[in-house]
């Protein structure tokens, strides 16, 4: 009887577990729910934490449509001011104005965990430290050669030469980690490439050091993805990208301050003086600013209610809607033959997700089916013990 009561105890749960991912349960318990007694109660409090389904369909679609809606809005804002002040003002100090930016990230990413807007997670042990100052020197360089290439190329080639951090990252995953991808995987790398040498030889505005700080930004936004799967790997040391944000700003603000007074030693005197002729300049550093936070408050929204994969494929429509509104306000000249590259290498980042997104599907399928047949050889042996118990 014991061990019958124990495979009815078994079998509840398991119903229970079911549930819950297919978010018919409210997903945070409290502790005296969290583990009810088998048998009527059980069943009572399964039906008393079903939500209704109007709330759980209409307010999620609702919020990721905010969210995608602002991602679009603050992306190209950021990108599109970045070469605003730059170019307009002819303010030609990236580092500060990347310091500007981490200055902003800084204070609004610690004011949403002071309000309750986002989560709290602590760093537990040095080594975590130490493993966020390295992240955060990848961010700084990533950043700030970003910003630099902005100076001499415009926004509609910035962005094509961004759009093959795909290639930049499945090539440092096998030279770093010797990590392998599927054919279709590596056959979709290959538009990526041929459409920015294409775009790259018939692009009117090109500069090529304009065009080497893009291609290292693009490689040092890889290697940080890949140098954060590997120092943040274990469980107890992940943190969600806006608590990272939070404690990778501030160390980025004191590394690019030492950049600005070693770099850039006139930046602030070279401010003050266009702030004294265009009035509107601080208004537009604080606007830019305000915008790069909220870039990676967007990111963080979109991520948690789609998925990353949605977010690498809106990416791409980034790309398309930034190229367009540069060539808008800017009036920058391209050619049809450098457009037709863009298409390419953005046709081939959406079959890299498309590859990427059936390769975990597979694998996702095959761990699914070793877990069921390790569940029914758990499930068969309580039975077997209850017919030893009952000859």
């Amino acid at each position: 009887a014991k061990a019958m009561s124990t495979v009815r105890a078994g079998w509840w749960l398991r119903q229970l577990r079911k549930m819950a991912q297919s978010g018919t349960l409210i997903p945070s318990m409290s502790a005296s729910t969290a583990d009810p007694p088998p048998g009527k109660k059980e069943l009572a409090w399964a039906r008393c934490c079903q939500v209704p389904e109007a709330h759980a369909s209409i307010h999620p679609k609702l919020m990721a449509s905010v969210a995608v809606v602002s991602w679009y809005a603050t992306n190209v804002g950021v990108l599109l001011l970045n070469k605003y002040v730059l170019s307009f003002y002819h303010f030609r100090k990236p580092v500060f104005l990347t310091m500007c930016h981490m200055i902003s990230c800084t204070l609004f990413a610690n004011l949403t965990v002071l309000t309750g807007i986002m989560p709290k997670q602590d760093v537990k042990t040095c080594r975590q430290g130490a493993k966020i100052v390295v992240l955060a020197l990848m961010f700084c360089l990533s950043v700030v050669l970003g910003n630099v290439s902005l100076r001499f190329l415009p926004v509609s080639f910035n962005q094509a030469v961004g759009a093959t951090s795909p290639f930049c990252t499945a090539v440092l995953s096998f030279l770093i980690l010797g990590s392998r991808e599927t054919t279709r995987t590596y056959l979709a790398l290959v538009p990526i490439v041929v459409g920015i040498m294409i775009a790259s030889g018939f692009e009117p505005s090109f500069h090529f050091w304009g065009f080497m700080a893009c291609i290292c930004s693009t490689a040092f936004r890889g290697l940080k993805s890949i140098i954060q799967s590997v120092l943040l790997s274990q469980s107890a040391e992940k943190l969600d990208s806006m608590n990272l944000l939070r404690y990778m700003a501030p160390i980025a603000c004191l590394m690019l301050m030492l950049g600005v007074v070693v770099l850039e030693g006139n930046a602030f005197d070279e401010a003050q003086a266009i702030a004294r002729e265009y009035p509107s300049f601080y208004l537009a550093l604080f606007l830019n600013s305000f915008l790069a936070f909220f870039v990676n408050l967007t990111n963080f929204l979109v991520t948690s209610y789609t998925s990353p994969l949605t977010l690498t494929v809106l990416g791409q429509g980034k790309c398309v809607l930034a190229v367009a509104m540069s060539i808008l306000l800017f009036g920058n000249p391209v050619s049809f033959v450098a457009l037709g590259g863009y298409g390419m290498t953005v046709c081939g980042v959406i079959g890299y997700s498309e590859a990427k997104k059936a390769a975990k599907s597979t694998v996702a399928a095959t761990k699914q089916e070793d877990s069921d047949i390790e569940s029914l050889d758990l499930e068969s042996r309580p039975c077997h013990l209850s017919s030893r118990g009952g000859a």
